[in-house]
């Protein structure tokens, strides 16, 4: 059943490829001939990243690769979770624990080296402690989405040697506005019989500016095709003679009971939001409140759920020219209460946790220095956590973080350069009397140029030296966790994480055809890492019981927390042809990453396989059309006692209309076909890859105004 699938995915796959290349050769002749006369020069647009420190920088002049999401853009491709919105754009996947939970994945990097940020400070959650844990960061109410592949140690910390997420909500206004700006969604899925909404506006009065913006998402269990449930057969690798054994595990047979859907994987989620600054002729002060609710279902056998609060409160402001030599100060703080339940089955409450955190950052952006433009800046972290009940598995902790950094740029008629540097003091501090305290000394630094070196092409180059303190939960875990079904075992002797990376960029800006590539080498010391356990050395992996005792049939597999050397290589890739200028478009694009530790010790867990995809795009009027295939290829480049993925390809479809204009955009109603092939598509960077598989034939509509 499974070949035919694959072979229907082909056929498919190849149909349309066939159709792009006719329709290609169809507009061709048009195409050669206005390229007699000297052809107009189509330009990719250029979006300001408001994660860069410098004034007015675009993705096309960074030397780190960046992704944004914005507009009809980000509105298609819009999921339940961020790390599930943004899991097909380049080097991107997601952690996917059902709808509910999914945190970005960025080069096989996760968990505490990947930095969630909304409006540029940090999300204040515990999705970094596991992937069970949903992010707070809404994307309904997201305005621009940054991807910062690499690191980017130097402005966010040392949690941020994989990369940056930044989520642009506009909750804290920087402008006034003549008239009321804002937007208004609906939408609705079959496959999970999602019902969703939301609005943001803002409106000034005088010289203060207001915002307000809120969401309500509920869904059910969701649809797949087939069987969901696969763990009843899960082969274990034999390392030593190269077999698969198949072994019972009844434990989580029959789950799902040979139905096609994944039960207790609903979620219902709401969220409002307000905040106000006083705008003036030298800057802005302004704050923010928002305040999340969500439950959802974690779809594994226990079929536990998670009841999470957040209060949020956010403030910011800048200030031109306030001494002489400082052209601008920027001061950002955020605060939040967090609080969720882990709720079994039976509705009793296992865990509780908590997590309060204030992060601060300043930054002072200087005069010119000797033809040097740049800022030095601090950022202030204070963490505390708790975990309480029956299944609390680390211990009531403290954290500190506080750094200083410096950036200068020097710009020169088709070059700029940019070197930095960041010093970083971090502390975690247990509170049981058990485990010792921990402080570490972090150094970072980085260099990198972007050169025009001919009309409308550039070349990219970045060289960065991080390091990252462990985190509380890879120092002190001890104990079965139910979400992943491991029973993890942490090391409070961890040494600091460090790594070198090189990215380079090639790309061409402009003209019918334009396009880039990203090659990255990143080697890391003293890599931290979950290791499967065995003990035995027979390639079986230990199981215990939930006491932690070496058991046959123990509900866990035990991982220990270990450090070895290790490389990640890759290479993403896209090109962009103009068919017809204005009307229609066609991209091609693959990402491929390598993850491999030293040592012997195999690979790195839940690498996401090498993709192919293309993406057509139709504009005509008001009317839009958008065709993606991607094509994964199965995964078979496993860790230790890891089980391998076959590929899928997924097809999606949209049309929209626009019903009226405005000065903005106006009503536009859409319509989306997604998983059109109705492919049984298991994420292999999933820890539910067995249970879960992503949601199969959906339809997907919506209208969204823009005034």
């Amino acid at each position: 059943m499974r070949r035919k699938s694959i072979c229907v995915s082909c056929f498919y796959l190849c149909t349309w490829y066939v159709f792009i290349l006719v329709i290609t050769l169809m507009v061709l002749p048009a195409s050669v001939t206005h390229a007699a006369e000297p052809p107009e020069t189509i330009k990719l647009p250029s979006v300001t990243v408001k994660s860069s420190p410098f004034k007015d920088r675009t993705e096309l002049d960074m030397a780190q690769p960046v992704t944004i999401l914005q507009g009809d853009n980000l509105r298609r491709k819009r999921e339940i979770s961020l790390g599930d919105t943004l899991s097909n754009e380049l080097g991107v996947t997601s952690s996917f624990f059902g709808p509910g939970a999914g945190r970005p994945i960025i080069r096989a990097l996760d968990g505490p080296r990947i930095q969630v940020l909304e409006n540029g400070i940090g999300a204040l959650d515990v999705s970094s402690l596991s992937p069970d844990h949903a992010v707070t960061v809404e994307t309904l109410n997201a305005s621009q989405i940054e991807i910062l592949r690499g690191p980017a140690t130097l402005l966010y910390g040392g949690g941020a040697t994989g990369g940056v997420v930044n989520v642009i909500t506009d909750r804290i206004p920087t402008r006034l506005f003549k008239n009321p700006q804002g937007n208004a969604e609906i939408r609705g899925n079959t496959a999970t019989e999602e019902k969703a909404g939301s609005f943001n506006v803002n409106k000034s009065f005088g010289q203060m500016t207001w915002s307000l913006a809120a969401f309500k998402r509920k869904t059910d269990n969701y649809s797949v095709p087939g069987q969901a449930d696969i763990s009843g057969l899960t082969p274990v690798r034999d390392e030593h003679t190269n077999h698969e054994d198949e072994r019972d595990s009844s434990n989580t047979q029959s789950v799902f009971s040979n139905k096609n859907i994944v039960r207790n994987s609903a979620v219902d989620t709401q969220g409002l939001s307000g905040g106000g600054s006083y705008i003036g002729e030298r800057g802005f002060l302004g704050g923010s409140i928002a305040l999340m609710e969500s439950i959802y279902g974690i779809p594994t056998p226990e079929m536990a759920s998670i009841d999470q609060t957040q209060a949020r409160y956010n403030l910011s402001g800048q200030l031109d020219n306030p001494i002489a030599g400082i052209e601008k100060v920027k001061v950002r703080t955020g605060y939040n209460d967090y609080k969720h339940k882990e709720i079994e089955s039976s509705g009793e409450v296992a865990t509780r946790f908590k997590n309060r955190e204030l992060e601060t950052r300043v930054e002072f952006m200087h005069a010119p220095v000797a033809t040097l433009n740049g800022l030095f800046g601090v950022q202030f972290q204070d963490r505390t956590f708790s975990a309480l009940g029956e299944e609390a598995i680390v211990p009531v902790s403290k954290s500190r973080s506080t750094g200083i950094f410096i950036v200068e740029e020097k710009h020169w008629e088709n070059v700029r350069f940019e070197f930095g540097g960041r010093y970083e003091h971090a502390m975690r501090n247990p509170q049981n009397n058990v485990d010792p305290s921990r402080a570490y000394n972090l150094f970072s630094g980085s260099m990198g140029t972007t050169w025009n070196f001919f009309k409308d092409y550039g070349l990219g180059f970045a060289a960065i030296h991080g390091q990252r303190a462990p985190a509380i939960e890879e120092l002190y875990v001890n104990g079965g966790h139910h979400g992943t079904a491991t029973f993890q075992v942490g090391d409070n002797s961890l040494r600091k994480e460090a790594h070198n990376n090189l990215d380079f960029s090639l790309r061409k800006t402009s003209g019918l055809m334009t396009w880039k590539v990203n090659a990255f080498y990143n080697r890391f010391n003293n890599y931290i890492f979950y290791k499967n356990a065995d003990t035995n050395s027979d390639g079986i992996a230990d199981r215990v019981s939930h006491d932690g005792i070496v058991d046959l049939n123990g509900e866990f597999l035990l991982q220990n927390l270990a450090q070895t050397d290790a490389v990640f290589y890759g290479v993403e890739a896209e090109a962009v042809f103009t068919l017809k200028p204005e009307n229609l478009d066609l991209r091609l694009f693959t990402d491929y990453v390598r993850a491999k530790l030293d040592q012997n010790n195999g690979n790195v867990p839940r690498v996401t396989p090498q993709r192919f995809g293309f993406e057509l795009n139709y504009r005509s009027g008001r009317f839009a059309s958008n065709l993606t295939t991607i094509h994964v290829l199965s995964q078979k480049k496993t860790a230790a006692l890891e089980t391998n993925t076959d590929g899928y390809t997924l097809v999606n479809l949209e049309a929209s209309y626009l019903l009226r204009q405005t000065r903005s955009d106006g009503i536009r109603l859409f319509i989306q076909g997604r998983n059109l092939l109705d492919e049984e598509m298991r994420l292999h960077s999933s820890y539910l890859k067995n249970f879960a598989p992503l949601p199969g034939r959906a339809l997907v509509a919506g209208i969204r105004s823009d005034f």
